[in-house]
């Protein structure tokens, strides 16, 4: 068996490895407390936003597989399994249950607040090790960064 050769010198490839697998961690948990929202959400909001949240599940979902891709186009081993997610996402948690349409809100965007800040720590540490990485995040940063603004738009 062979592994995929990185055109990254190791130096870089660890510092780009690691942004990537956080950025993937992020993104995974991002989907899935998306998904919980979207399930659990109730209130006068709840048709309109109950769609929103499945917007932004898909995007996550989406930007999940570029960022896993570029991984193992580097040669680096991409880890989306759920016991990753678990004991290394830095994403804040929902709570159980119903929640009314208002902790939501607040909720996502203290989610997406989360993920974007640490998105743009990846743009910058990615700057130099390897610009195309850098450009994929840029682009997802954009992304949650818009999300991020129709969510707290509506608190």
């Amino acid at each position: 068996m062979s592994a995929i050769t990185s055109p990254l010198k190791p130096d870089d490839k660890k510092v780009v490895a690691a942004a990537l697998q956080g950025a993937l961690v992020d993104l995974l948990d991002l989907s899935l407390l998306t998904k919980q929202a979207h399930w659990n959400v109730i209130g006068h909001n709840f048709r309109s936003l109950h769609l929103q949240l499945d917007e932004i599940v898909a995007a996550a979902r989406e930007h999940a597989d570029t960022v896993a891709e570029r991984a193992v186009a580097l040669g680096c081993n991409p880890d989306g399994r759920s016991s990753t997610i678990a004991s290394t996402t830095e994403v804040p948690q929902l709570e159980a249950g119903y929640i009314n349409d208002g902790k939501v809100v607040a909720a996502m965007t203290d989610i997406l607040g989360s993920i974007v800040r640490r998105m743009r720590e990846r743009v910058e540490a990615t700057d130099e090790p390897d610009p195309v990485t850098q450009d994929i995040l840029i682009e997802i940063t954009q992304d949650l960064e818009k999300h991020h603004w129709m969510i707290e738009a509506q608190r």
